[in-house]
């Protein structure tokens, strides 16, 4: 039986807080992680920033997230160090000016850095599904590193929304683990899907012959591989271990072309660690027993995707190099020589 949020509320009224009530429980001086992608808490950041007064020497982390990251404005130096393990858009201008840091690291390593304390999480802000009849809620949309925080962190806040899906796999995590409580009912942040032109379709069409009947995909955020993902329409008994999921996946396999029959490892399921795109994909993952949600230690592992036959992996390239490397997140700058412009793409 469906409960109710009253039901909810009542059983575990004691952890219920505001978020600026949720934020003075956070120490001066910890480390704290911030939930990923479109699961990010933008109310307890905004109320980190807004009424962390108290707080001096934190340090901020974490991967993409999609909220504007208002802890590196210059000003809250003293208060707020943010240290990327994912260089995105809302902090890159603050890793260039050098208020904030880059840890480089590989993505499948980062959650046995920090289950063994050799990256410390001390707090963990999340954002989670209502919890269950059994207490459990589900870290919904992102699991990648999250997963590894919340087992680890000494103090965890979540803000719990309706609106966050109930994803399957190594999501749930018991009110138990959960310090306070942060009721929220907003919509989750959706990442459109940019137009396709002549060219990104021609590209499509030209990946799309790469791939047999009965593969494995992996696929990366962006137009190609959205144009790619719109090309294998011919395609049968297509399978997926991914990093992410998106609209494109959920299309595939709502015509039948991907169902991760032939896979084999989990085969029949849907391998993910976080998802990020529209609406309808977040309701259609909402209590989808397909989506097997993992961690990135599990969805990136080189040794763990060898294991599944056949394995093709679809990602866009923005710029290489002459010794045939690739760059895959860039920026350009336009140059002047006298009547010539030449654009250069500059890593993150």
């Amino acid at each position: 039986m469906q409960q109710t949020i009253t039901d909810w509320r009542s059983r575990f009224g004691d952890k219920i807080k505001t978020a600026e009530e949720a934020i003075r429980a956070i120490p001066p001086g910890r480390r704290i992680l911030v939930g990923s992608g479109a699961a990010e808490p933008t109310d307890l950041v905004n109320a980190m920033v807004q009424s962390g007064d108290h707080l001096a020497g934190n340090e901020i982390v974490h991967l993409m997230t999609e909220g504007p990251a208002p802890y590196v404005r210059p000003g809250l130096e003293r208060r707020f160090r943010h240290t990327a393990f994912f260089i995105g858009q809302n902090v890159r201008e603050a890793t260039h000016e050098g208020r904030a840091d880059f840890m480089p690291v590989f993505l499948s390593e980062i959650p046995s850095l920090i289950l063994s304390g050799r990256v410390r999480i001390d707090v963990a802000l999340i954002q989670v599904s209502p919890p269950d009849a059994h207490g459990f809620v589900s870290l919904g949309v992102s699991v990648d590193i999250v997963r590894a925080a919340v087992d680890s962190a000494d103090l965890v806040l979540a803000e719990v929304n309706p609106r966050m899906p109930r994803t399957h796999g190594d999501s749930f995590l018991h009110v138990d683990r959960i310090t306070h409580l942060v009721p929220v009912d907003r919509e989750l942040p959706e990442r459109a899907i940019e137009p396709l032109d002549d060219v990104d379709r021609a590209i499509g069409r030209n990946v799309a012959t790469l791939v047999p009947d009965g593969a494995t995909l992996q696929t990366g955020i962006g137009k190609i591989p959205n144009a790619v993902l719109a090309a294998l329409g011919g395609r049968s008994d297509l399978g997926v271990h991914t990093e992410m999921l998106s609209d494109g996946v959920m299309d595939l396999v709502q015509r039948g072309v991907i169902t991760n029959r032939r896979k084999t490892l989990l085969p029949g399921k849907l391998v993910t660690s976080f998802l990020l795109g529209s609406r309808a994909l977040y309701a259609w993952a909402h209590d989808n027993p397909v989506i097997e949600m993992r961690g990135s230690a599990f969805t990136n592992d080189p040794l763990t995707i060898a294991r599944n036959d056949r394995m093709i992996a679809i990602n866009a390239a923005l710029a290489v190099d002459l010794t045939a490397e690739l760059l895959a997140a860039a920026k350009q700058r336009r140059y002047v020589f006298g009547d010539h412009v030449v654009s250069r793409a500059e890593s993150p």
